[in-house]
């Protein structure tokens, strides 16, 4: 027999949908927004108030400019040197740390795990941070950019979660047949952990692609800018260029406008490109990850 739901489920159920709903509205419409005002004529874009939900007045030579711009595919080439270089060395660090914290009877364990932890809570501070950076040589590098954060130790904790989850029986199973403990890690352990490698993959390689703080501290040659860096300079300037090529102000503004939100949505879709194919693995991975011990 079917259970009918009562009238006060459902009206929860209702008000739940229209909750929901608006936070999806809300979240979603500024990405919307940014990217309708893209394709639209500057200048009716800004003779209009108020909320955008079509364009208004196709014009393309927003992207065009910012394709043809150097300092954007320099950025691009940059960000894609760290986010492949930087997520692969993360990824790595993380994965071989995890299973040798996992190991049983590995001496100084708990406090090796306790420091790890500590760091989670109390760091250094940006200031002595920088003067390590600086005393090994990689201030103004790509390494700048790459090292001194490789490991992330929330990434590190689910990823020993996972590791402590899977049956121990397999690793003694292995061992009895006369596999060591590299052997264990690159045919039981990685094939295994595919779930947990995918989510924290997916998160070295959005905070490697958002990050523009660590390269505004680090580095001092343009040609080193990653794409964010360059977006936030595009950002915050003043395109004086524009009153030359359209005579007003008020028109130099809402051009200016424009090449900054063709200048997001460019930098933007290379990484919702990339979600969706490994967005299969992140709820089960973190929920295996964060519960499981």
């Amino acid at each position: 027999m079917i259970n009918q739901k009562s009238i006060g489920s459902r009206i929860f159920d209702v008000c739940n949908y229209i909750v929901l709903g608006l936070l999806v509205v809300v979240t979603l419409y500024p990405c919307y927004y940014v990217l309708i005002a893209s394709i639209s004529d500057p200048v009716e874009i800004l003779a209009s108030n108020g909320l955008l939900f079509y364009p208004k007045g196709i014009a393309l030579y927003t992207y065009k400019e910012v394709m043809q711009s150097a300092q954007i595919w320099t950025g691009y080439r940059n960000t894609l040197i760290y986010v492949v270089s930087g997520g692969l060395l993360s990824v790595i660090l993380t994965v071989t740390a995890a299973f040798g914290l996992t190991r049983k009877g590995l001496p100084g364990k708990n406090i090796l795990t306790f420091m790890i932890l500590f760091t989670m809570y109390f760091s250094g501070g940006l200031i002595p941070t920088y003067l390590v950076v600086k005393g090994v040589g990689m201030l103004d590098s790509p390494l700048a950019m790459i090292v001194p954060h490789a490991i992330n130790t929330y990434n590190l904790i689910i990823t020993i979660s996972y590791f402590k989850s899977m049956p121990y029986e397999l690793e003694e199973a292995a061992k009895i047949d006369g596999a060591n403990d590299y052997s264990i890690l690159l045919k039981i352990m990685i094939p295994l952990a595919k779930p947990i490698i995918a989510v924290i993959s997916l998160y070295y390689l959005v905070a490697l692609w958002n990050d523009f703080f660590n390269a505004m501290i680090y580095l001092d040659s343009r040609n080193l800018f990653p794409l964010q860096l360059v977006l936030r300079e595009i950002l915050i300037q003043n395109n004086t260029a524009a009153v030359a090529a359209t005579g007003t102000a008020d028109e130099a503004l809402a051009y200016a406008e424009n090449v900054k939100y063709a200048t997001i949505v460019v930098s933007t879709v290379p990484i919702l490109c990339v979600y969706p194919f490994i967005q299969k693995y992140f709820v089960k991975g973190v929920m295996i990850g964060a519960i499981k011990g």
